[in-house]
């Protein structure tokens, strides 16, 4: 075992992945970290096949608390990839969220860069 370990740092600097690992750890660190999060992934997910969904529909759908569900979709609506409405169903506020173009866009670049690494990590 020592000996394989001191092969390998007689071929490349040692903390440089080898040949064949570089190609399934390249797709990773290019992962848009703010969509790769769990919630805000199933909110771009929702909101890609469907016109829009009311803060009470992402809720239950994401079984996630109201601060949690509200910090995430703040952070992809700043980020310009979800938009958000706000309006009153008689008395009661109503908040709509919608996926923006930007938003659609990142999220076919985000799954493009999920199949390569699929794809590196089968590959490999």
């Amino acid at each position: 075992m020592a000996k394989q370990g001191a092969l390998r740092s007689e071929r490349e600097p040692k903390g440089i992945p080898s040949r064949r690992n570089r190609a399934a750890e390249t797709p990773a660190r290019d992962l848009n970290r703010l969509i790769h999060e769990r919630t805000r992934l199933g909110i771009i997910s929702a909101l890609a096949v469907n016109s829009s969904l009311t803060f009470g529909e992402l809720k239950d759908l994401l079984r996630a608390s109201d601060g949690n569900l509200s910090v995430h979709a703040r952070k992809l609506e700043d980020a310009g990839y979800i938009t958000c409405s706000k309006s009153f169903a008689g008395r009661l506020p109503k908040t709509e969220y919608r996926l923006s173009a930007a938003g659609r866009k990142a999220l076919e670049r985000y799954l493009d860069h999920m199949e390569s690494l699929i794809r590196a990590t089968r590959e490999g």
